[in-house]
């Protein structure tokens, strides 16, 4: 998924991407409005977060002519401003939240993945698959195993979803990291096997046993229905 970041200030830039991207998620970075403006036009992102001053074309404004053009895409306002009047500005003119700076990682991955939930809740296209007692939204980043719910983040949502797409067969290690890091990436060895361990502690029943993500030693991972 990726998010077009808006702020003047390269400081908060990188720190944003450096907060999305390990999740999985390409964050594309614009200096002032009328660059978020352009990436928004050639990329089309799944969300949009927002700093209200910029120069040429403020946040308001930015916000403004997106959803004049699309009413579904998730826009969230990161600001300083944090008067009343500010935040009810933001909310009129169409964003989903309105984050007052400074703000914690864990706070802004939350807002963002409840966005994400909401806009595709709302849609026709909503779509989930059960691995055993899990069901996976993978577009919501999330998964549900008797009534509770659990964070995923894109890259785990995708390992998921191409473990049930291969559903019996053993994906190996270069197709998962292809598609779920994407070609130009190369991550170190262990990146896969620790990202692997990770989401299995929160999905597995018994992560010392798993069920949903076997290993084939050598070669990779597999899902099998039963």
């Amino acid at each position: 998924m990726t998010i077009l970041l808006a702020d003047d200030d390269p400081i908060t830039l990188d720190s944003l991407r450096a907060c999305l991207e390990p999740e999985g998620f390409t964050a594309l970075a614009a200096r002032h409005g009328g660059e978020a403006l352009a990436l928004w036009e050639k990329h089309r992102p799944d969300l949009l977060c927002l700093d209200i001053m910029m120069p040429q074309v403020d946040g308001y404004e930015v916000c403004r002519r997106v959803r004049a053009a699309d009413a579904q895409v998730p826009v969230l306002f990161l600001s300083a401003k944090s008067e009343e009047i500010d935040v009810v500005v933001g909310l009129q003119l169409g964003a989903d939240d309105f984050i007052r700076k400074p703000f914690g990682k864990h706070e802004l991955l939350a807002r963002i993945r409840a966005a994400l939930r909401r806009v595709h809740a709302r849609s026709n296209g909503v779509r989930s698959f059960a691995m055993h007692d899990l069901v996976v939204y993978p577009r919501e980043l999330r998964a549900e195993r008797a009534g509770a719910t659990i964070d995923l983040s894109p890259r785990e949502a995708g390992i998921l979803e191409l473990l049930h797409e291969k559903t019996g067969q053993v994906v190996d290690r270069d197709t998962l990291l292809n598609r779920c890091w994407g070609m130009d990436y190369f991550p170190e060895s262990r990146t896969l096997d620790q990202h692997i361990a990770k989401l299995r502690k929160r999905i597995e029943p018994d992560p010392g046993n798993p069920t949903i993500i076997e290993t084939v030693r050598g070669v990779g991972y597999r899902y099998r229905a039963a």
